[in-house]
Parts: structure tokens; sequence; C-alpha cells
């Protein structure tokens, strides 16, 4: 099982680059990019409700759970 961070694709759709949305979210661009390139191992509520409120998004929209394939 995977979880695949879909930032990138939303910030795109959006329109945002990382430094508009790094100095919005208050945060330091190498965090945010950490998280946008999927290196994270967790992520705090607080931070994905503000990706939320500043993408106009739901949670849905940055996170996708992808099943790994089976070994047959």
């Amino acid at each position: 099982m995977t979880i695949r961070i879909n930032l990138d694709v939303m910030m795109a759709k959006r329109k945002m680059r990382l430094k508009a949305l790094a100095q919005a979210m208050e945060m330091t661009e190498a965090n945010l990019s950490i998280l946008k390139n999927g290196k994270a191992k967790a992520v705090r509520f607080s931070t994905l409700d503000k990706l939320c409120e500043l993408l106009n998004c739901q949670p849905g929209d940055i996170l996708e759970f992808e099943e790994n394939p089976k070994d047959e």
C-alpha cells in the first residue's frame, strides 16, 4: 500500500508556485518541497487543513491511496 501525494498536481491546477504556497503556509520552501515530492513520512492535520484552504480543495485531492500490485 502506498499513499501518493498529489500536491504538485493541485498546485498546477491552481497555478500556484512553491514559493508562494510556502509563504502562505508560513513554512520553508524546503519543507513544502519534501511534502510535494512525496518524501515526507507524515503530515499534520493542521498542515493538510491549511493546504486545502489555500488550494480550495479536499484532502482526497492531495492524498491518494494506491494498492501495490500483488505478486502472482
